[in-house]
Protein backbone atom coordinates (compact mmCIF):
# COMPACT_ATOMS: atom_id res chain seq x y z
CA UNK A 1 0.00 0.00 0.00
CA UNK A 2 1.48 3.20 -1.32
CA UNK A 3 1.84 6.18 1.46
CA UNK A 4 -0.40 9.62 0.85
CA UNK A 5 3.33 11.32 2.10
CA UNK A 6 6.75 9.84 1.03
CA UNK A 7 8.16 11.46 4.01
CA UNK A 8 8.75 10.69 7.93
CA UNK A 9 4.94 11.53 8.82
CA UNK A 10 4.30 10.05 11.91
CA UNK A 11 0.94 10.51 14.04
CA UNK A 12 -0.68 12.45 11.37
CA UNK A 13 -3.69 14.78 12.27
CA UNK A 14 -5.73 15.80 9.16
CA UNK A 15 -8.47 18.73 9.21
CA UNK A 16 -10.65 19.32 6.63
CA UNK A 17 -10.52 23.23 6.98
CA UNK A 18 -14.23 25.74 6.10
CA UNK A 19 -13.13 25.95 2.41
CA UNK A 20 -12.73 22.57 1.56
CA UNK A 21 -8.68 22.41 1.72
CA UNK A 22 -7.14 20.45 4.34
CA UNK A 23 -4.28 20.78 6.55
CA UNK A 24 -1.97 18.00 8.22
CA UNK A 25 0.50 17.91 11.18
CA UNK A 26 2.82 15.01 11.90
CA UNK A 27 5.73 13.73 14.32
CA UNK A 28 9.39 13.91 12.83
CA UNK A 29 11.76 12.06 15.10
CA UNK A 30 14.24 12.97 12.43
CA UNK A 31 14.07 16.71 12.42
CA UNK A 32 17.13 18.68 13.27
CA UNK A 33 17.11 19.19 17.06
CA UNK A 34 18.07 23.24 16.97
CA UNK A 35 15.35 24.09 14.37
CA UNK A 36 11.13 24.52 14.23
CA UNK A 37 9.60 21.08 14.69
CA UNK A 38 6.30 19.78 13.37
CA UNK A 39 6.03 19.88 9.63
CA UNK A 40 2.49 20.96 8.57
CA UNK A 41 1.33 20.16 4.89
CA UNK A 42 -1.61 21.18 3.00
CA UNK A 43 -3.78 19.67 0.43
CA UNK A 44 -6.75 20.37 -2.10
CA UNK A 45 -8.17 17.04 -2.03
CA UNK A 46 -6.66 14.46 -0.14
CA UNK A 47 -3.74 13.33 -2.78
CA UNK A 48 -1.84 16.07 -4.04
CA UNK A 49 0.79 17.30 -1.05
CA UNK A 50 2.48 20.53 -0.44
CA UNK A 51 4.84 20.75 2.74
CA UNK A 52 4.68 24.43 4.51
CA UNK A 53 7.45 23.44 7.00
CA UNK A 54 8.27 22.79 10.56
CA UNK A 55 5.64 25.86 11.97
CA UNK A 56 6.28 25.34 15.98
CA UNK A 57 9.02 27.28 17.57
CA UNK A 58 10.75 24.77 19.96
CA UNK A 59 11.00 25.73 23.42
CA UNK A 60 13.30 27.92 24.98
CA UNK A 61 14.00 25.04 27.81
CA UNK A 62 17.07 22.67 26.27
CA UNK A 63 15.39 20.02 28.61
CA UNK A 64 12.38 19.34 25.91
CA UNK A 65 14.01 17.69 23.15
CA UNK A 66 10.95 15.51 21.81
CA UNK A 67 7.79 16.76 20.49
CA UNK A 68 5.01 14.43 19.48
CA UNK A 69 1.21 14.41 17.87
CA UNK A 70 0.39 17.57 17.58
CA UNK A 71 -2.91 18.47 16.45
CA UNK A 72 -4.57 21.65 16.01
CA UNK A 73 -8.49 23.36 16.80
CA UNK A 74 -9.94 26.61 16.10
CA UNK A 75 -11.35 28.75 18.80
CA UNK A 76 -12.14 32.79 19.83
CA UNK A 77 -10.86 33.53 16.11
CA UNK A 78 -7.55 31.84 16.42
CA UNK A 79 -5.99 28.77 16.04
CA UNK A 80 -4.59 26.65 18.78
CA UNK A 81 -2.42 23.55 18.70
CA UNK A 82 -1.90 21.10 21.22
CA UNK A 83 0.98 18.95 21.75
CA UNK A 84 3.18 16.76 24.09
CA UNK A 85 6.91 17.93 24.69
CA UNK A 86 9.66 15.92 27.24
CA UNK A 87 13.09 14.68 27.37
CA UNK A 88 13.39 11.69 25.09
CA UNK A 89 10.29 9.58 26.27
CA UNK A 90 10.38 10.87 30.00
CA UNK A 91 8.52 13.81 31.56
CA UNK A 92 6.02 14.09 28.76
CA UNK A 93 3.29 17.12 29.77
CA UNK A 94 0.84 18.43 27.23
CA UNK A 95 1.59 22.27 25.88
CA UNK A 96 -0.61 24.70 23.68
CA UNK A 97 1.07 26.95 21.21
CA UNK A 98 -1.59 29.17 19.11
CA UNK A 99 -1.17 31.12 15.55
CA UNK A 100 -3.83 33.08 13.81
CA UNK A 101 -3.82 30.66 10.24
CA UNK A 102 -3.93 27.14 10.53
CA UNK A 103 -0.58 26.60 8.63
CA UNK A 104 1.16 28.84 11.81
CA UNK A 105 3.97 29.57 12.33
CA UNK A 106 2.82 28.24 16.52
CA UNK A 107 4.30 29.69 19.40
CA UNK A 108 3.66 28.09 22.97
CA UNK A 109 1.68 30.33 25.20
CA UNK A 110 3.24 29.03 28.06
CA UNK A 111 1.12 26.97 29.70
CA UNK A 112 1.29 22.91 31.11
CA UNK A 113 -2.11 21.51 30.84
CA UNK A 114 -1.17 18.78 32.64
CA UNK A 115 0.86 19.54 36.17
CA UNK A 116 -0.18 16.86 38.04
CA UNK A 117 0.57 13.79 35.54
CA UNK A 118 3.27 11.39 35.80
CA UNK A 119 3.13 11.38 32.00
CA UNK A 120 0.54 12.71 28.77
CA UNK A 121 0.91 12.75 25.42
CA UNK A 122 -1.10 12.59 22.80
CA UNK A 123 -3.55 15.20 23.21
CA UNK A 124 -7.01 15.29 20.83
CA UNK A 125 -8.97 18.49 20.70
CA UNK A 126 -12.35 17.18 20.42
CA UNK A 127 -15.78 19.86 20.14
CA UNK A 128 -19.05 18.68 20.58
CA UNK A 129 -22.26 18.74 18.50
CA UNK A 130 -23.45 21.53 21.39
CA UNK A 131 -20.32 23.43 21.85
CA UNK A 132 -18.58 22.01 24.31
CA UNK A 133 -14.77 21.53 23.86
CA UNK A 134 -12.83 18.51 25.47
CA UNK A 135 -9.35 17.20 25.33
CA UNK A 136 -8.81 13.42 25.07
CA UNK A 137 -5.56 12.46 25.67
CA UNK A 138 -3.21 9.25 26.61
CA UNK A 139 -1.66 9.12 30.20
CA UNK A 140 0.44 6.88 32.73
CA UNK A 141 -1.54 4.71 35.28
CA UNK A 142 0.04 2.48 37.99
CA UNK A 143 -2.55 1.24 39.79
CA UNK A 144 -4.77 -0.73 37.62
CA UNK A 145 -4.72 -4.39 36.95
CA UNK A 146 -3.02 -3.50 33.77
CA UNK A 147 -0.58 -1.12 34.38
CA UNK A 148 0.64 1.60 31.48
CA UNK A 149 -0.74 3.75 29.92
CA UNK A 150 -4.10 4.64 29.36
CA UNK A 151 -7.17 7.07 27.88
CA UNK A 152 -8.43 10.02 29.76
CA UNK A 153 -10.49 13.02 28.80
CA UNK A 154 -10.79 16.66 30.15
CA UNK A 155 -13.10 19.40 29.65
CA UNK A 156 -11.31 22.66 28.08
CA UNK A 157 -12.56 25.63 30.24
CA UNK A 158 -10.85 27.78 27.98
CA UNK A 159 -8.22 27.00 24.67
CA UNK A 160 -5.47 27.24 27.75
CA UNK A 161 -6.89 25.78 30.53
CA UNK A 162 -7.75 21.93 31.45
CA UNK A 163 -10.23 20.58 34.00
CA UNK A 164 -10.38 17.61 36.18
CA UNK A 165 -9.84 14.27 34.27
CA UNK A 166 -11.90 11.77 33.89
CA UNK A 167 -10.63 8.11 32.76
CA UNK A 168 -11.73 6.45 29.38
CA UNK A 169 -10.52 3.42 28.59
CA UNK A 170 -8.05 1.49 30.48
CA UNK A 171 -6.08 -1.69 28.22
CA UNK A 172 -8.03 -4.75 28.41
CA UNK A 173 -6.59 -6.93 25.72
CA UNK A 174 -3.52 -9.08 24.98
CA UNK A 175 -2.83 -7.19 22.21
CA UNK A 176 -2.47 -3.91 23.62
CA UNK A 177 1.18 -4.99 26.07
CA UNK A 178 3.74 -2.99 24.87
CA UNK A 179 6.63 -4.98 26.83
CA UNK A 180 6.21 -7.65 29.60
CA UNK A 181 8.91 -6.38 32.76
CA UNK A 182 9.71 -3.14 31.65
CA UNK A 183 11.29 -0.80 34.05
CA UNK A 184 9.23 1.74 34.68
CA UNK A 185 8.96 4.65 37.56
CA UNK A 186 11.38 2.41 39.56
CA UNK A 187 9.90 -0.69 39.07
CA UNK A 188 9.57 -3.83 36.62
CA UNK A 189 6.02 -4.02 35.21
CA UNK A 190 3.93 -5.60 32.38
CA UNK A 191 3.28 -2.62 30.76
CA UNK A 192 -0.13 -2.04 28.41
CA UNK A 193 -0.51 0.84 25.98
CA UNK A 194 -3.72 2.82 24.93
CA UNK A 195 -2.71 5.98 22.96
CA UNK A 196 -3.64 8.63 19.76
CA UNK A 197 -7.39 8.80 21.07
CA UNK A 198 -9.54 10.51 18.21
CA UNK A 199 -13.39 11.27 18.32
CA UNK A 200 -16.16 11.56 16.28
CA UNK A 201 -19.67 11.92 16.89
CA UNK A 202 -21.52 9.29 13.79
CA UNK A 203 -25.23 7.68 14.01
CA UNK A 204 -26.40 9.31 17.38
CA UNK A 205 -22.72 8.15 19.16
CA UNK A 206 -19.69 9.10 20.05
CA UNK A 207 -16.96 6.64 18.37
CA UNK A 208 -13.20 6.53 19.61
CA UNK A 209 -10.69 4.98 18.03
CA UNK A 210 -7.40 4.54 19.55
CA UNK A 211 -3.69 2.80 19.26
CA UNK A 212 -2.63 0.31 20.96
CA UNK A 213 0.42 -2.04 22.09
CA UNK A 214 4.42 -1.00 20.88
CA UNK A 215 4.68 1.41 18.55
CA UNK A 216 8.05 0.17 17.41
CA UNK A 217 6.60 -2.87 15.44
CA UNK A 218 4.20 -4.84 14.18
CA UNK A 219 1.74 -5.18 17.13
CA UNK A 220 0.96 -1.87 17.09
CA UNK A 221 -2.91 -1.70 15.83
CA UNK A 222 -6.03 0.78 16.10
CA UNK A 223 -9.27 -0.57 17.70
CA UNK A 224 -12.18 1.47 19.06
CA UNK A 225 -14.67 2.13 21.70
CA UNK A 226 -18.20 3.76 22.12
CA UNK A 227 -20.37 6.18 24.49
CA UNK A 228 -23.37 7.96 24.65
CA UNK A 229 -21.54 10.97 25.91
CA UNK A 230 -17.94 12.11 25.46
CA UNK A 231 -17.24 12.05 29.22
CA UNK A 232 -18.08 7.88 29.18
CA UNK A 233 -18.74 5.20 30.02
CA UNK A 234 -16.93 4.26 27.03
CA UNK A 235 -17.58 0.13 25.66
CA UNK A 236 -14.80 -1.13 23.97
CA UNK A 237 -15.02 -3.37 20.87
CA UNK A 238 -14.46 -7.01 21.94
CA UNK A 239 -10.97 -8.11 22.53
CA UNK A 240 -10.07 -9.41 19.61
CA UNK A 241 -11.42 -6.25 17.14
CA UNK A 242 -9.31 -4.02 15.53
CA UNK A 243 -9.68 -1.53 12.87
CA UNK A 244 -6.52 -1.88 11.49
CA UNK A 245 -3.70 -4.20 12.32
CA UNK A 246 -0.60 -5.54 10.28
CA UNK A 247 -1.17 -7.46 6.91
CA UNK A 248 1.04 -7.78 4.21
CA UNK A 249 0.74 -4.32 3.50
CA UNK A 250 0.64 -2.51 6.12
CA UNK A 251 3.37 -2.82 9.08
CA UNK A 252 2.42 -1.35 12.54
CA UNK A 253 -0.41 0.83 11.66
CA UNK A 254 -1.62 3.08 14.18
CA UNK A 255 -2.04 6.79 15.61
CA UNK A 256 -5.11 7.94 13.67
CA UNK A 257 -7.11 11.04 13.16
CA UNK A 258 -10.13 10.95 11.00
CA UNK A 259 -11.32 13.62 8.98
CA UNK A 260 -13.98 14.09 5.87
CA UNK A 261 -12.69 13.18 2.39
CA UNK A 262 -14.30 15.48 -0.66
CA UNK A 263 -17.02 13.05 -1.68
CA UNK A 264 -18.37 13.38 2.12
CA UNK A 265 -16.77 9.75 3.27
CA UNK A 266 -15.05 9.22 6.38
CA UNK A 267 -11.12 9.11 6.12
CA UNK A 268 -8.93 7.87 8.82
CA UNK A 269 -5.13 9.00 8.30
CA UNK A 270 -2.65 6.82 10.33
CA UNK A 271 1.11 6.07 10.02
CA UNK A 272 2.66 2.73 9.35
CA UNK A 273 6.43 1.50 9.05
CA UNK A 274 7.99 1.22 5.80
CA UNK A 275 9.11 -1.67 4.53
CA UNK A 276 12.57 -0.72 5.72
CA UNK A 277 11.88 0.17 8.67
CA UNK A 278 13.39 3.48 8.94
CA UNK A 279 10.40 5.69 8.83
CA UNK A 280 6.90 6.08 9.61
CA UNK A 281 4.80 7.39 6.73
CA UNK A 282 1.11 8.64 6.64
CA UNK A 283 -1.76 6.68 4.86
CA UNK A 284 -4.83 7.44 4.02
CA UNK A 285 -8.34 4.62 3.96
CA UNK A 286 -11.96 5.35 3.27
CA UNK A 287 -14.17 4.20 6.62
CA UNK A 288 -18.08 3.68 7.69
CA UNK A 289 -19.00 4.18 10.62
CA UNK A 290 -22.51 1.47 11.56
CA UNK A 291 -24.22 0.20 14.43
CA UNK A 292 -21.21 -2.09 15.38
CA UNK A 293 -18.18 0.28 14.95
CA UNK A 294 -16.15 1.74 12.07
CA UNK A 295 -15.10 -0.33 8.71
CA UNK A 296 -12.80 -0.26 6.45
CA UNK A 297 -14.47 0.38 2.82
Amino acid sequence: MMPAYAGYFADPFVLRLADGTYVAFGTDPTAPPDGAVFECLTSPDLVRWTSHGAVLERLDDVYYDEYWAPEIAPAAGRWWMYYSTGHGIEGHHLRVAVADAPTGPYRDVGANLTPLERFAIDPHPFTDVDGTRYLFYARDVLDSARPGTHLAVARLASPTQLGPATEVLAPTADWQLYQRSREMYGRRLDWYTLEGPTVVHRRGAYWLTYSGGAWTGERYAVSWARAEHPLGPWEPAADGERLLASDGDLIGPGHNSITVGPEGSDVIAFHAWDHAGAKRQMHLRRIEVSDSGPQLV
